[in-house]
């Protein structure tokens, strides 16, 4: 693409759009270290944004500004960068690579309108990058290609664009073709030729960033005859996807297009999602004013990629589920805006950037909040109406004020108390409701527990704000092993959780073992005598029941019968005697764990006149239910999980001897998808603690999976007697 004139962003002041043309909303996607965070840098820098590559007035960066993300040196949030660029505000959504965090990356591509895929030269592409770019494809979000890490000794800029070729272009490989050719310097010591500047294949023109700025000129004749020979095969795939179907025919025929008619057409087909560019880009050398290829980025991103007003007008609903007219992008339109992620600020308290999409956001307004199909993330349905604070557009950690923010654009609201992310924001006399964007269901679990008293009491609130800024987050109080669980995504994504608790909400726990629900029932029929006989002065207690234990089949529960005769055990001690046997069956008779799926038949007793009690009678009813446990095998059970993986073909080998090795039943296969298979089996939950790790490593991050509860079923016996030995000790199975 040519030059084009900008306006630099100025630096201190918040940017701000009067119509949606003139925003851009453009999503950053790449694996961890791929160098998303370092473009955004160098974009920022060549827009004026910035006094010095990623610094912003107060000495911080524009991105990664969050004291974990500076720790880890690794982003861990989706965040957002307003720069502008010839007259239009483009607000780049720099998301985390690293698996962990997806659901940054989902609500960022929620916010945006297009995506830019970066990739190493150096690196490759990895396989969760082309699932992320099926997904894009699947819904038709235009998308561009940017190679980084062009420094590297073993980086080659011809050879990574053919793999993006082959890989983002495999359905059409003219729809995936580089703009422009690098300028080479001459190699290096290492034998390795830097890159100093672009060839633009169209403009058939030298774009030269060795002096630190972009300086334009002519190619000599080597680098003319480079062009030519790759100018063809751009023209032919930008013609291909023209609107006019007479220029394919009018450029075989020998005619010379006019570049502005290619131009034109390559923005208005990348802006359609059905041509996407390959570029290059590095970041500026120490003392330069621009990092090399940024100007072209800006030029596609403001000339190519579509405006708010392009997007398809969004189906949405009343809160109650009643169908409403779709919603176009339209700032006198009614009001319609989405929290696409929330934080904390210890200064402000809750913090949501929001998505408008339909009408205008004006401070210290009333909007309804609306929160409608997140149950599945731990999130009860809530609508209510809320005054909203002041409007302010981050940038770094500085929050600038926005006097409105109109359809198409992006803001942080203040003082949103009970939004959550994905929550719907409107009119609260005319609320409506957007369909949540899909999530990945977390599925690692970690145990927790207070650290202290002072933790303790502070510990429900400061989870339960955690949970609501991300929804790729559960809490869970299991009812059946009593413990306080946290469901994430990955090891990282715990770490980060955990350390955000803390020096966020001054909330510090221990982690420990995550038990499974296991169960106990009885092998055979058995029979126990209950005797609660003491005298010790003035009333005594006395209570003897027999009863029957039989076992009965899965999922029946406990069933308690009265066969008792004769009135041996008075009719108001019988129900003394159940209490005492289920009580007893809740504590277990042989591990610790719940007694199920058993009928406990009360045959005989005997009572004092006197002596006798309901606490006796309980007391005996535990003593015969303990007794018979004793002259019969009790097997142990263990939760069996529901697993539906899917991975591409290349991995269903090892998914499966992986699952072999987990006590896994493999239960069938089939086509999920072109080049993706689903594995159905049965594992025992013991075995699958750690599977949300396990499973991305065998799959190389390709893979995913969803379990549910199956049944109990008994355990292997020597597995059985290891948990009685640990029971023993204290230390139930986990």
């Amino acid at each position: 693409m040519g030059p084009t004139s900008h306006q630099a962003g100025a630096a201190g002041r918040a940017l701000t759009a009067d119509r949606p043309d003139s925003v851009r909303n453009v999503v950053l996607v790449g694996p961890s270290g791929a160098g998303k965070t370092t473009l955004v840098e160098a974009l920022a820098l060549t827009a004026g944004a910035v006094n010095r590559a990623g610094r912003v007035e107060d000495g911080g960066t524009v991105s990664d500004y969050d004291e974990i993300e500076q720790r880890r040196q690794r982003s861990v949030q989706l965040s957002l960068v307003p720069v502008e660029w010839a007259g239009i505000k483009i607000n780049i959504l720099d998301t985390p690579g690293y698996a962990d965090f997806v659901g940054e990356l989902r609500a960022g591509l929620r916010a945006a309108d297009a995506a830019l895929f970066v990739v190493s030269a150096s690196d490759g592409i990895d396989g969760a990058t082309r699932m992320v770019w099926d997904e894009c494809e699947a819904v038709g979000m235009p998308r561009a290609i940017v190679v980084t890490h062009l420094e590297a000794a073993r980086s080659d800029y011809s050879q990574m664009a053919s793999v993006c070729g082959e890989i983002f272009g495999a359905d059409d490989p003219d729809a995936v073709i580089p703009l422009y050719l690098p300028l080479l310097a001459a190699p290096g010591p290492d034998g390795h030729s830097p890159v100093t500047g672009l060839l633009g294949l169209l403009s058939r023109r030298v774009y030269d960033y060795s002096s630190g700025a972009r300086a334009e000129r002519d190619p000599d004749p080597g680098e003319l005859a480079l062009i030519d020979e790759a100018r063809s095969r751009l023209i032919e795939g930008i013609i291909a996807e023209s609107e006019d179907e007479t220029l394919m025919d009018r450029y075989l025929g020998g005619e010379d297009i006019d570049v502005k008619t290619l131009i034109d057409d390559l923005e208005r087909a990348v802006a359609r999602g059905t041509f996407h560019p390959v570029l290059m880009a590095a970041p500026a050398a120490e003392g330069a004013r621009q990092g090399l290829g940024t100007v072209e980025l800006l030029e596609l991103i403001t000339g190519g990629f579509p405006t708010p007003a392009e997007r398809a007008p969004l189906t949405v609903t009343a809160p109650d589920g009643s169908p409403r007219p779709d919603v176009v992008c339209d700032p006198s339109g009614p009001l319609l805006a989405e929290v696409v992620k929330t934080s904390s600020d210890p200064y402000v308290g809750r913090v949501s950037l929001v998505r408008v999409f339909s009408g205008t956001l004006r401070p210290e307004e009333t909007v309804h909040v609306s929160g409608h199909g997140l149950e599945d993330r731990g999130h009860e349905d809530h609508d209510v109406d809320e005054r909203i604070g002041a409007l302010t557009s981050p940038f770094g950690k500085q929050q600038r004020t926005l006097g409105t923010c109109i359809a198409g654009d992006l803001a942080c609201v203040a003082k949103l108390t009970r939004a959550e992310t994905g929550d719907t924001l409107s009119a609260k006399d005319a609320p409506l409701l957007m369909e949540p964007w899909a999530m990945p269901e977390p599925l690692l679990p970690l145990a927790i527990e207070a650290h202290s008293k002072a933790d303790e009491d502070k510990l429900s609130q400061g989870l339960a704000r955690l949970v609501a800024e991300d929804p790729t987050m559960r809490l869970e109080q299991n009812p059946h092993t009593h413990q306080l669980v946290l469901w994430s995504l990955g090891e990282a994504h715990q770490d980060v959780a955990l350390e955000r608790l803390r020096t966020r909400y001054g909330v510090q726990v221990d982690p420990v073992p995550h038990k499974v629900s296991l169960r106990e029932t009885f092998g055979a029929k058995a029979t126990g005598r209950g005797r609660h006989v003491k005298q010790s002065g003035g009333h005594g207690q006395f209570a003897i029941c027999e009863i029957e234990v039989e076992p009965l089949p899965p999922g029946s529960g406990i069933e308690f019968v009265d066969k008792v005769v004769g009135g041996a055990v008075p009719r108001q001690f019988i129900p003394s005697v159940e209490k005492g046997v289920r009580a007893q069956a809740a504590r277990g008779v042989a591990a610790g764990y719940p007694l199920v799926d058993v009928r406990i038949t009360l045959l005989d007793g005997k009572a004092h006149s006197v002596d006798s009690s309901d606490a006796a009678f309980q007391t005996a009813g535990a003593l015969a239910l303990r007794e018979a446990a004793a002259q019969t095998p009790v097997h142990l059970l263990e939760p069996v999980a529901e697993l539906d993986v899917v991975v591409p073909d290349e991995y269903v080998g090892p998914v499966m001897s992986d699952l072999a090795g987990r006590r896994g039943r493999v239960v069938g296969t089939e086509q999920a998808e072109p080049g993706r298979t689903r594995v159905r089996a049965e594992v025992p939950e013991i075995e699958i603690g750690r599977y949300a790790v396990d499973l991305r490593s065998v799959s190389h991050g390709t893979g995913r999976f969803g379990r549910g509860y199956a049944r109990h079923e008994p355990m292997p016996p020597h597995l059985a007697d290891k948990v009685r030995e640990q029971a023993e000790k204290g230390t139930p199975l986990t």
